[in-house]
């Protein structure tokens, strides 16, 4: 397959791309709510200096820049999908209040800090109300986040392809059996009788190839060149060469279908394959992180780390 060069270099920079897309969203809408702040400002006859509203605006972006990553990781670990919804909903509910709560204190800091180098005094009012109204944009803030990141990581699964399993050829039909006729009355047969036989338990399907859908294409990914597998919700991410393709199961169901002796399981969230682990970096926690042949790290819970330094030996 020849690799789209645009992907390869967005997944490169990935991470960095991300973060100023949320950068530009929060910071450009702060300097338009600016604008039309000062200007309902002037049209009321409002007395409040022109950088007052530039404070109360970029001070609430720049706390939301840091509160987006967590929000994100919150995404990831409670899911809002068909059959999670009203399991995990409750916790995001929670979460949404706790993080109104973080970008209050922070945003009102931010304030005093900026008023304080103008030889200003901020007063945020009455604390109980403004807290119940600030809640109330916060949580509509925080479902935002989670609509515009849950459509742009569908974006960027079928920019980069969702795999799944090869579709197995269906059983042959048996031959109809003949219809045994029975025996005259005077004759009695012995019946022999046959042994008993158990067939051993068939190990599961171990597939040589996944079926990739990408943009309305389709191509095959060999087994062979997955690199580590990391789940993430109903999906798990097959990762190869700087790709990730979701495929649509649980980790403990895929690791069934690979074969044990190129896979290791490293944490409950991550196989590897064993022949790509250069090194292992152990941490200050007691956990670890595999450092694999392309650079790229992997992270080893104390659970799996004794049993990965038995599997290399």
């Amino acid at each position: 397959m020849t690799e789209d060069k645009w992907l390869r270099l967005y997944l490169t920079h990935r991470r960095w791309l991300e973060r100023a897309g949320w950068s530009a969203l929060l910071l450009g809408s702060a300097a338009a709510n600016t604008v039309t702040v000062n200007l309902d400002i002037r049209r009321a006859g409002l007395g409040f200096e022109p950088w007052e509203p530039a404070v109360w605006e970029f001070s609430s972006a720049l706390v939301w820049m840091a509160l987006i990553p967590w929000i994100l990781r919150m995404a990831d670990s409670r899911p809002l999908r068909w059959g999670q919804i009203g399991r995990h909903l409750p916790w995001h509910l929670l979460f949404a209040l706790v993080t109104s709560v973080a970008h209050v204190l922070g945003m009102v800091a931010l304030r005093k800090l900026a008023y304080r180098a103008q030889d200003a005094v901020y007063d945020f009012g009455d604390w109980p109300l403004e807290f119940f109204y600030e809640a109330l944009k916060d949580v509509r803030s925080y479902a935002f986040v989670l609509v515009v990141a849950g459509a742009y990581r569908l974006l960027v699964w079928r920019w980069q392809g969702e795999a799944s399993l090869l579709a197995e050829p269906p059983e042959p039909t048996p031959a109809p059996e003949a219809v045994p006729q029975p025996a005259p009355a005077a004759v009695s047969a012995p019946v022999p009788e046959m042994p008993e036989h158990l067939d051993p338990p068939n190990p599961p399907d171990r597939p040589e190839r996944l079926l990739v859908k990408k943009l309305g294409k389709e191509f095959l990914l060999p087994i062979a060149e997955i690199e580590w597998v990391q789940a993430c919700g109903n999906y798990v991410n097959l990762h190869r060469q700087q790709h990730d393709y979701p495929l649509r199961s649980s980790l403990g169901a895929f690791e069934q279908r690979l074969d044990p002796s190129d896979f290791v399981r490293v944490h409950r969230g991550y196989l590897v394959r064993l022949s790509l682990i250069e090194a292992i970096e152990p941490t200050e926690a007691g956990d670890a992180h595999l450092r694999l042949r392309d650079g790229s790290r992997v992270p080893c819970s104390r659970t799996y780390l004794e049993r990965l330094r038995q599997r290399l030996v």
